[in-house]
């Protein structure tokens, strides 16, 4: 089909990503839709950012005025198709905005946010981290500084390297029952989970169709038996892989969706999916899955303080959201970044190094506003589900913005 069909909307949007992501490395994150759009995407030089720009900008127009999604004779569209339109555009605003930064556009950190993830990004209140710490004070073990207790007994919880496939391999057991049973898997999914290193994230979800995904989790760092849960639960059982493989059935297979076939960094879906994939070890075993999950990581010969995590799973969250001050002062304030990862040491009350990987995380390109799909995300999808299961299940089967998670005035 030509390039500029104005009929083909879901095409050109799916081809956009395409060749966008061939100028920033990762911005295409998953895609497992027609190998013709790929393979032309990829042939030749890139086009010129400048042309991607522009193509943008038509079909946001397109999108605006009402063309035909997928090249059929138009006609009054149902609540689902105005719903998917909405979602298309969303999702090209992130692309447009990306797309003009990388062709050297002045795009200021707020406005790239507010633009990409669908959030006004905003520094949480030094008093609310404050709030944190005299919590912790009273909650963490010992004696001598807060930061010293609370270092000294997150990293006692470091899973021995030799015992970490088979922890991984027993938490996603039970999640994956716990999943099947009160959300429901596509029959034939799987996951393969890996350890990687030199990655500036600490879980990644490769999603590869087919109802396939490959999970890597980094050990460049000590892999702590208090976040593996969690993050097993964020990239497979029922984040990640659960909401891939829940759309390519729904949405790509069951409709013929196929922008679902392509998962974009920088657009709203990202904020939504990390929201739930934040969300999921919550809202599948309750906001005491610590005890659930207890067994599985001592019968694996690994320390775990299940009642204690789950008194500081409160301010810890508050902590762990220090990281969108830091890339408020990075990107906003233009401040240095020895001094920003400083900062957030002593702030989010982790080690220097843990640090050090955080920061370099926001400056990597294609992850520098990555970090408020995080910090809005949890909070927002938490809100909407509001402790019904069945509201989760809307947010892995369902094309739904972060607008559409706020409750009504």
């Amino acid at each position: 089909m030509a390039r500029q069909d104005p009929e083909s909307l879901v095409e050109r949007y799916v081809r956009l990503g395409l060749e966008l992501g061939r100028h920033l490395d990762g911005l295409v994150d998953a895609y497992y839709g027609p190998a013709r759009l790929a393979e032309e995407a990829a042939a030749g030089p890139p086009r010129p950012l400048p042309t991607l720009v522009a193509e943008a900008r038509r079909l946001l127009a397109d999108l605006e005025a009402g063309a035909p999604l997928d090249g059929e004779s138009g006609g009054s569209e149902g609540a689902s198709e105005g719903q998917r339109r909405r979602w298309l555009l969303g999702q090209t605003t992130g692309l447009l905005t990306t797309a003009r930064r990388l062709a050297g556009e002045p795009v200021g950190y707020v406005e790239e946010v507010e633009a990409c993830y669908g959030v006004r990004p905003a520094p949480v209140p030094e008093e609310e981290l404050a709030d944190a710490h005299r919590a912790l004070e009273r909650l963490v073990p010992g004696s001598g500084p807060l930061a010293e207790r609370w270092v000294a007994w997150r990293e006692a919880h470091a899973v021995p390297p030799e015992r970490l496939p088979r922890c991984i391999e027993a938490l996603a057991e039970v999640l994956r029952e716990r999943t099947a049973a009160h959300l429901g898997l596509p029959e034939g999914e799987e996951v393969h989970f890996e350890l990687v290193q030199g990655q500036p994230w600490s879980g990644f979800n490769r999603y590869h169709g087919g109802l396939r995904s490959t999970v890597s989790i980094n050990t460049d760092l000590p892999v702590l038996s208090l976040s593996l849960p969690m993050l097993v639960a964020h990239e497979a059982y029922p984040g990640h892989h659960t909401e891939h493989s829940r759309k390519e059935v729904r949405l790509v297979r069951g409709r013929g969706w196929w922008e679902e076939s392509i998962f974009l960094v920088g657009t709203p879906q990202c904020l939504v999916a990390e929201g739930l994939a934040d969300l999921g070890a919550e809202a599948l075993l309750g906001p005491t899955y610590p005890l659930v999950v207890a067994e599985v990581l001592r019968g694996a010969g690994v320390r775990y303080d299940a009642e204690l995590a789950v008194a500081v799973a409160e301010p810890a969250e508050v902590l762990s959201a220090a990281r969108a001050n830091a890339a408020w002062r990075l990107h906003v304030e233009g401040a240095d970044a020895d001094e920003v990862t400083e900062d957030l040491a002593r702030f989010a009350l982790v080690p220097r190094a843990r640090a050090a990987k955080a920061v370099e995380f926001l400056q990597h390109p294609t992850w520098r506003a990555y970090i408020t799909c995080y910090v809005a995300g949890l909070p927002l999808c938490r809100r909407f589900v509001a402790g019904d299961l069945r509201r989760f299940a809307r947010l892995v089967s369902e094309q739904l913005l972060p607008a559409d998670l706020v409750p009504p005035a």
